[in-house]
């Protein structure tokens, strides 16, 4: 069988009647309002029709086509529908055909992986988010509850202790009815400050044994004091040494004294300034804790030959500042710190530690800063720097919160005293009773802020799975309880459930770890005595004027004149009879 090629666009006329055609199917659709069957789903339309050839047989039948565009052929009509709206057509035809063809970019494998991970990214933050906002309004829910609970129940407690000292209704007051004279329900009046309940007495004794003593606060001052003005010293000693200056420099530093030379000199100090940090810096001292720590920071990376500079020039410049007290220095290369101890008592113990911000930069400043043979511990120089940022949030942000420093005493002495909790480090708890506190709708007394933060970790807060605690003072989202394991957290949440268990049931004092405080002694109808009366009644007369008799009585009465006056007593309430 011989077959013979035809074009369906032989001549220049029919090439020029195509278009026409093409037009007026467009303005047939356009009028019918009825869907193009040449265009696809995604509004791709089949171009370059005029470059597919049809292969017909002897018998005038088609049996093949071919794309002169694309140099390839296929049987099936439908294939030649799909071939034209396919993207390779396309681009062969945009190519030598029709520069202004729009063809639609195929994202890349990269580009489609990086818009999956940007995608994943933003559910997962997303998700985080719905979960931190769920939380939040589980624990507005739970502390209305609690409020509306606690609030009842210290109503009814003042009730009863003013029907037990027979003072009648407590200054709240009964409910007044509606009506004349407010004409209408009474609005919502003003809470009277209310009198310290058992858990805020308890929790302020509590709050005064484990305070340190003055005499502790005192050495302790004073020695972190010493130690500051001698490493101020010490400063400046490492700057002589460092840059000595001959006579003739000296004579044209006289002679300029401009500023930018005091701007040249200062950068080249090694110790830069020195900070207080941990429980000292945040006012956390407990009884007992003599153990305080100090940051100095430094030009470059420090190393141990600084260290040892550092601790060797110590000593005299301490004696210098406090002459009557004598202190013993010890340098710890392994800690990147050196220890001040006094020798008298109470021993108080200061931590120097030795950090530079170099040190965070990481690889960017590596270039320009060469690290000393000898450097520190990277580890303990950064620690020593996240102390610091957890001092300076500490004091922005949980220090002037009411009652916040004094719960995290309470629960300190709690981890310190109970092994469950001992596994809770001490920034993770700043961070937790900081989180509950500010979430409160009002400040709270001590023995309500401890309870709520009780009830946020006994709803498990710290559970696995929860939002969990980020730390503030990182660049990276860090959780601050990571370095909790999941028995610890579980054990920590069964704790504080009982421990709210027995707050619940008014043994706070087991909580606490103390003895049970006696109630409060009020004198008795101090507020209901009554004034007597002109016209008081005569059968009341005897009996007054026997206690007037018995009050007018001297003390230095013989036996038988107590047995009179008892005999004369018991005989008054038988004549009244």
């Amino acid at each position: 069988i011989t077959a013979t090629t035809t074009t369906t666009a032989s001549s220049q006329g029919a090439a020029d009647g195509a278009p026409k055609a093409a037009v007026d199917s467009e303005s047939a659709v356009a009028e019918d309002g009825t869907v193009d069957p040449l265009k696809d789903d995604k509004g791709a339309e089949p171009v370059g029709q005029d470059y597919i050839e049809e292969m017909r047989n002897d018998e005038g039948k088609v049996i093949s086509f071919q794309c002169k565009l694309c140099e390839c052929r296929f049987n099936d009509p439908n294939a030649k529908e799909m071939h034209m709206k396919g993207r390779r057509h396309r681009l062969q035809y945009k190519k030598k055909v029709n520069p202004d063809l729009v063809v639609d970019i195929k994202p890349s494998l990269r580009q489609r992986k990086l818009q999956e991970e940007r995608l994943r990214r933003q559910l997962k933050e997303d998700a985080w988010k719905h979960e931190d906002d769920r939380w939040r309004k589980e624990m507005r829910m739970m502390e209305e509850e609690e409020r509306l609970y606690w609030e009842q129940r210290r109503f009814e407690d003042e009730m009863d202790r003013c029907r037990f000292f027979g003072r009648g209704i407590g200054p709240m007051g009964p409910m007044r009815p509606w009506g004349p004279p407010m004409m209408g329900p009474p609005g919502p009046m003003p809470m009277p400050r209310r009198p310290d309940s058992v858990d805020d007495r308890h929790v302020t004794a509590k709050h005064s044994m484990i305070y340190p003593k003055d005499e502790d606060l005192g050495q302790v001052q004073r020695m972190v004091t010493n130690t500051e003005k001698a490493l101020k010293l010490v400063s400046d000693s490492l700057a002589e040494v460092a840059e000595p200056k001959p006579e003739a420099e000296k004579a044209d530093d006289d002679a300029k004294k401009t500023e930018e030379g005091k701007k040249e000199e200062q950068p080249q100090r090694l110790l830069k300034g020195v900070m207080r940090v941990g429980v000292l810096a945040k006012g956390l001292l407990l009884a007992g804790d003599l153990t305080v720590g100090l940051v100095v920071m430094c030009s470059e990376k420090p190393g141990r030959t600084l260290l040892a500079r550092v601790a060797a020039l110590l000593p005299k410049h301490l004696a210098t500042v406090s002459p009557d007290d004598k202190y013993e220095v010890r340098a710890s290369p392994q800690d990147a710190a050196v220890s001040v101890t006094n020798n008298s008592d109470p021993k108080v113990t200061v931590w120097v530690t030795l950090t530079s911000p170099v040190v965070r930069d990481g690889e960017a400043s590596n270039a320009s800063v060469k690290d000393p043979p000898d450097v520190l511990d990277r580890q303990k120089c950064l620690d020593a720097l996240a102390a610091l940022r957890h001092a300076k949030w500490f004091q922005a942000r949980a220090s002037g919160l009411q009652s916040c420093v004094m719960v995290i005493r309470i629960l300190r002495d709690l981890c310190n005293r109970v092994p469950t909790w001992s596994t809770l480090n001490s920034w993770a708890l700043e961070l937790l009773v900081e989180k509950v506190l500010s979430s409160a709708s009002q400040p709270l007394a001590p023995g309500d802020a401890l309870r709520r933060v009780l009830e946020a970790v006994a709803g498990g807060i710290l559970l696995p799975g929860s939002p969990g605690l980020v730390d503030p003072c990182e660049r990276e989202p860090v959780d601050a309880l990571a370095g909790l394991t999941d028995q610890a957290r579980e054990d920590i949440t069964a704790s504080a459930q009982h421990a709210l268990r027995l707050v619940a049931f008014r043994q706070i004092h087991k909580v606490l770890g103390m003895d049970p405080l006696p109630p409060p002694k009020f004198a008795r109808n101090l507020l209901n005595r009554k004034r007597r009366r002109d016209g008081e009644a005569a059968d009341h007369e005897g009996a007054d004027g026997k206690k007037d008799k018995k009050d007018e009585a001297t003390p230095a009465t013989t036996g038988a004149a107590a047995a009179a006056s008892a005999g004369s007593k018991s005989e008054a309430p038988a004549a009244k009879a």
